[in-house]
C-alpha cells in the first residue's frame, strides 16, 4: 500500500515517508489521561490530534489498532519519584476509594470525548490492570543489568544504560548536562544518581494503592505502564507512539530506555507530539492552575470565558492550528472559529437548493488533491480547512448563479465534504437547541415581513429591515429563490 503520507518524526527530527511495518496494519499508541480531575483544553488537543491520525489512516485503507491508555496508578506529584500518587491524594482528600476517583473521572473524560466526536480507541488499558506485565518487565531489565534494587524499590540505571545506548536521543538531552542540572531531592538518597528513575517503588504509609512484588509491597513507576501495555497490545515494535509535548521528557525518553534495556531496540518507529495550549503565553495545565475544563467551555461558566462554546467549535478551533504548533486561547479566536465553522456548514446546506446545470467547467479533482496533499503533509489540518473554504466558495458562487454545476458535480462535492469535513475532520452539525429554533423562527418572520414590503414596493421598510439586521451582524442576501440570512 502506497499512501505517500509524510509524518514529522520527533526522533528523526524530520518528515519521513510513512512505511508501516506490516501493511496494511498499523499500530498506534497514545498516552492518555491521568484520571484525577476533569479534562481541560490540553487534553482535548492531544485526543483530537490523534483522532485525526486514526481517522485518516483508516480513510487511506489501513487497519489501525489504536491503543490509548488510562493512567490510574503510579503517577506521583510533579512527575517525580517521590511524593504522593495523584489519584491517591485526590481519594484521600475526598474520602473515597482510589478506584471511585478513577471511575468518576474516566466516565467524565469519556463523556467529554464523545461530545467532541472522538472515535473510541481499539483498546483502552489501565495501568492498574497490567501490574503483572509491569513486574515482568522490571525483572527483564534487572536481568539485563540496567536496573538495581535499593531498599525495596527498583531504579533504572541511566548511567549504565547510556554506555551501551544513548539516553536522551528523543529529547536531544545529554547525560552530562543532566548531571549538572539535576538537583538532589530529599528522600532520593537511595538512588545511585539523581536522574535515575523508578521502575518499582516500595509503598509507604501514604500509598493506599500497592501490590506484592519480588522486591516489596509497592507500585510501578509512571514510565513503566506504557512500555508494558504497548508491547502487550502492539508488539515489541509498532508504528506510531504519540502524546503531548510535555511527555517527550522524561516519560517518552524513559520508555525508549526501558524498551532498549529489555528488548534491545526502540518501541516505536515514529514519535509524534502535539504542542501545548497557551493562555496569556503560559502553558494551560493543572500544574499551573490556569486551565479551563471542557465542561466550563461547554457551559461558559468560567470568568475567562465571554460565552459558552459548543464541542464542535472547540474541535474546529484546535484543528485550525497544526498539531506541532502552539495554540493560544482567546475568546476572539474561539468566536472566529465558531463563525468559520458555521460558514462551512452553511455552504454544505446550500447544495440542496442549487439547481443543476447541463454543463460546467468545474473540476472536483483539483479540490480533492488539495485536501489529500494537506493531510499527507504531516496531517496539516489548517491547510485542509483552507481547501474546504475554497470549495465552499464554489458552492456560494453556484448558489448566486455565477458558475454552473451539474448534478454530478453537486453529488461529488457532497461526497468530498462528507469525506473530509465530517468523516476525517470529525466536524458534524450539532442539533439545534430551543434557542436556535427560536432564532430561526424569528428570522423567517422578519424576512417574511421584508418580502411583503418589497412586494408592496416599500423599499424604505425593506432596506431598513436589512440595515437593522446588519447592525446585529446578520447578513441578508437576495437570491432568485428568495432571501437567505447568515451571521457575518
Amino acid at each position: 500500500m502506497e499512501a505517500h503520507l509524510h509524518i514529522y518524526n520527533t526522533l528523526a527530527r524530520k518528515k519521513q515517508l510513512f512505511e508501516p511495518i506490516a501493511p496494511p496494519h498499523v499500530g498506534l499508541y497514545v498516552c492518555g489521561p491521568t484520571v484525577y480531575g476533569d479534562a481541560h483544553l490540553g487534553h482535548a488537543r492531544s485526543a483530537i490530534t490523534f483522532d485525526i491520525v486514526f481517522r485518516y489512516l483508516q480513510d487511506l485503507g489501513y487497519k489501525v489498532r489504536y491503543v490509548r491508555n488510562i493512567t490510574d496508578v503510579g503517577h506521583l506529584e510533579n512527575d517525580a519519584d517521590e511524593g504522593e500518587d495523584k489519584i491517591a491524594k485526590k481519594a484521600r482528600l475526598e474520602a473515597l476509594e482510589p478506584m471511585e476517583v478513577v471511575k468518576y473521572f474516566t466516565d467524565r473524560y469519556h463523556a467529554n470525548m464523545d461530545k467532541l466526536n472522538l472515535l473510541h480507541p481499539s483498546i483502552e488499558p489501565t495501568a492498574s490492570g497490567h501490574i503483572i506485565e509491569q513486574i515482568e518487565l522490571v525483572k527483564t531489565i534487572l536481568t539485563n543489568g540496567y536496573g538495581y534494587e535499593s531498599e525495596g524499590s527498583v531504579y533504572f540505571d541511566v548511567e549504565k544504560y547510556n554506555k551501551d545506548f544513548k539516553y536522551g536521543k528523543l529529547s536531544g538531552r545529554k547525560l552530562e548536562d543532566m548531571l549538572q542540572n539535576t538537583r538532589q531531592l530529599a528522600g532520593q538518597d537511595e538512588k545511585r544518581n539523581a536522574y535515575d528513575f523508578a521502575l518499582w517503588k516500595k509503598a509507604d504509609t501514604r500509598h493506599i494503592m500497592h501490590w506484592p512484588s519480588p522486591w516489596s509491597e509497592g507500585f510501578p513507576g509512571w514510565h513503566l505502564e506504557c512500555s508494558a501495555m504497548g508491547a502487550k497490545y502492539l508488539g515489541e515494535t509498532f508504528d506510531i507512539h504519540g502524546g503531548g509535548m510535555d511527555l517527550l521528557f522524561p516519560h517518552h525518553e524513559s520508555e525508549i530506555a526501558q524498551s532498549n534495556a529489555a528488548k534491545g531496540h526502540d518501541p516505536a518507529k515514529y514519535w509524534m507530539h502535539n504542542n501545548m495550549i497557551t493562555i496569556n503565553g503560559q502553558k494551560m495545565g493543572k500544574s499551573l492552575n490556569n486551565f479551563i475544563t471542557l465542561e466550563e467551555f461547554f457551559s461558559g461558566d468560567h470568568p475567562a470565558l465571554s460565552q459558552a462554546y459548543s464541542p464542535m467549535t472547540i474541535r474546529f478551533f484546535i484543528l485550525q492550528a497544526h498539531y506541532r504548533s502552539t495554540l493560544d486561547f482567546s475568546n476572539e479566536a474561539l468566536q472566529a472559529a465558531e463563525k468559520g465553522l458555521g460558514k462551512l456548514f452553511e455552504a454544505f446546506g446550500l447544495l440542496e437548493s442549487i439547481k443543476p446545470a447541463d454543463t460546467s467547467d468545474f473540476d472536483i479533482k483539483l479540490h480533492e488533491e488539495a485536501l489529500i496533499s494537506a493531510l499527507n503533509d504531516d496531517f496539516n489540518t489548517p491547510i485542509a480547512i483552507a481547501a474546504l473554504f475554497e470549495l465552499s466558495k464554489v458552492i456560494n458562487q453556484a448558489n448566486d448563479g455565477a458558475i454552473h454545476l451539474t448534478a454530478t458535480d453537486i453529488e461529488q462535492i457532497k461526497a468530498l465534504f462528507g469525506r473530509f469535513l465530517f468523516n476525517i475532520m470529525g466536524l458534524i452539525p450539532e442539533k439545534g437547541n430551543q434557542n436556535d429554533q427560536l432564532v430561526n423562527y424569528l428570522m423567517e418572520t422578519i424576512l417574511g415581513l421584508r418580502k411583503q414590503a418589497k412586494d408592496n414596493k416599500d423599499w424604505a421598510t425593506s432596506d431598513k429591515i436589512r440595515d437593522e439586521l446588519a447592525k446585529l451582524n446578520i447578513q441578508v442576501k437576495d437570491t432568485k429563490d428568495g432571501a437567505r440570512w447568515s451571521f457575518k
